[in-house]
């Protein structure tokens, strides 16, 4: 019978003493020394690079440590593998779910687990064993459910459930949020603080400081794989923490953005957009123009970027650029000025097996090519450009799967420059990105604005929305349900249009 954890789980005393890893003659790791107390939420905080992951994967077996040891409870460990950290209670919950989409709620957490008569799966069982574990968390799943048909939140929850049902006592969390709205983010803090209060240890990861600061009990910075300093959580801000990773402060998080010309006109115009999951849309971006998408997660905003873009057929309306008509396909959005940055960077946007430079040259191929066949000198100075634009240095024939998560979005902001347009969507631009890239990108997009081009963002961090935009187009259900510009450019009401329910609230 699978061992489930509960509140009585036996409590880890995780200790790194003195670690170090190196790879290709490189430090990643340097003199570690950390302690992670039972029954917290201990976060990692660092840029990319600074070597919060190698970190982790030394605690759940992926690596082992060139130098120093880890300690479990006053024991010496060198787990071989994650199965021998998961035997001693550790377990990993990545930011890239590993479930299986065909199989149910409970098939997935008791997975290699399940209790079988005579060689058969026993489903009373497994119903059984499933709903009091679930109800020990206060998870409200349908055990029957398939996975697949979950949203991401939910899925989530299955990967924690799967990690109790394995006893595990230390649970690392790997960028829990970064695909998730406000709500579904606030439903995973509560799991995570009923983690911590029934004994758990909870080793969080996450560019998002803002949660860092409310989840945690204590945080620990990395720079360039050194321990700068660990402290209690109430003891940090924002400021303080960025200033800790980057050895420096940041100055102002958005940069200086001026609003475009009182006569600027308009670069896109969309009207009576229909398309799947896009419900009647009409918008304007005019040039030098940040205009951002707000809306929860599932609200339509892709699906409207997709639509404008090409992505997808359109069932009706029509979009402009430039006073031209641009008809439902890539290669003509391409040929009438319009680039769009994919939420996704690794499914929609980044060939990850091919060099850097290719990566960055694939918008534009008639510019280093001759008689259809691309010519080596010609790529290697385009991009070489590009990249120094965006600020990516070293061996640009490096697969970019090696890149850190910042700087492959930089490479998708190349590749756009490669482009002659009039209009930039940016979708999700930083999801997954380090404060310091963050900066950097988002000084690629008011640069795009300051050059004339209309910039449509899209983004579920409604700090990063205000910050970046001149105005705000909240979208609910595939329909714009409310407009903000100047002084009424708050929180609050974007929030609240957000989330109004549509029968009872009406929306500007």
């Amino acid at each position: 019978m699978p061992n489930t954890a509960s509140s009585d789980a036996p409590q880890l005393l995780v200790e790194l003493r003195g670690v170090g890893k190196t790879f290709g003659g490189t430090s990643v790791l340097d003199d570690i020394n950390l302690v992670f107390q039972p029954g917290a939420v201990h976060a990692l905080v660092g840029e990319n690079g600074a070597g919060k992951s190698t970190l982790s994967k030394i605690i759940s077996g992926v690596y082992s440590a060139d130098s120093g040891t880890l300690v479990v409870n006053g024991e010496e460990v060198d787990f071989g593998s994650p199965r021998e950290a998961l035997d001693r209670g550790i377990a990993t919950i990545a930011q890239d779910l590993a479930l299986v989409p065909a199989l149910t709620v409970a098939e997935n957490v008791f997975l290699g687990r399940e209790p079988r008569t005579g060689g058969f799966l026993d489903r009373r069982t497994l119903r059984r064993q499933f709903v009091d574990l679930a109800e020990g968390t206060g998870f409200e799943l349908n055990p029957d459910a398939k996975v697949g048909s979950l949203r991401t939140a939910d899925q989530q929850k299955v990967e924690i459930l799967r990690a109790l049902a394995r006893g595990a006592s230390f649970i690392i969390m790997d960028e829990p949020t970064a695909a998730l709205s406000g709500h579904d983010m606030e439903l995973l803090h509560g799991v995570v603080r009923r983690l911590a209060a029934s004994g758990h240890t909870v080793l969080l990861i996450s560019h998002y400081l803002s949660e860092v600061l409310e989840l945690s009990d204590n945080i620990t910075i990395l720079r360039d794989g050194h321990h700068i300093r660990t402290g209690p959580a109430a003891a940090e801000t924002e400021a303080t923490l960025i200033e800790g990773m980057l050895g420096r402060t940041l100055g102002s998080v958005f940069p200086e953005n001026s609003p475009a010309a009182a006569d600027a006109a308009d670069v896109l115009v969309v009207t009576d957009l229909m398309a799947p999951g896009v419900n009647g849309v009409s918008l304007t971006v005019r040039a030098g123009e940040i205009v951002g998408l707000a809306g929860l997660v599932g609200a339509g905003r892709s699906e409207i970027a997709h639509a404008i873009y090409g992505a997808v057929r359109r069932a009706g309306g029509t979009v402009e650029v430039d006073g031209v008509d641009s008809s439902s396909s890539i290669p003509a959005a391409l040929h009438n000025g319009i680039f769009l940055i994919p939420e996704s960077r690794k499914e929609q946007g980044l060939v990850l097996s091919r060099p850097i430079r290719q990566n960055v040259t694939l918008s534009n191929l008639l510019q280093v090519a001759t008689g259809g066949w691309v010519r080596p000198t010609r790529e290697k100075l385009a991009a070489r450009d590009m990249l120094e634009r965006v600020t990516v240095a070293g061996d640009d024939r490096r697969n970019v799967s090696a890149l850190s998560g910042g700087n492959q979005q930089k490479v998708l902001f190349a590749r756009a420059l490669q482009r002659s347009r009039s209009v930039l969507i940016a979708d999700e631009p930083t999801r997954g990105v380090d404060v310091g890239s963050r900066r950097a990108i988002y000084d690629l997009i008011v640069d795009q604005a300051a050059a004339g081009i209309g910039v449509l963002v899209i983004s579920s961090d409604v700090e990063e929305i205000l910050g970046l935009a001149h105005r705000i187009l909240v979208i609910r259900n595939g329909r714009i349900v409310a407009e903000f510009a100047g002084e009424d450019m708050t929180e609050e009401n974007v929030l609240t249009a957000a989330f109004a329910d549509p029968i009872t609230k009406e929306t500007s």
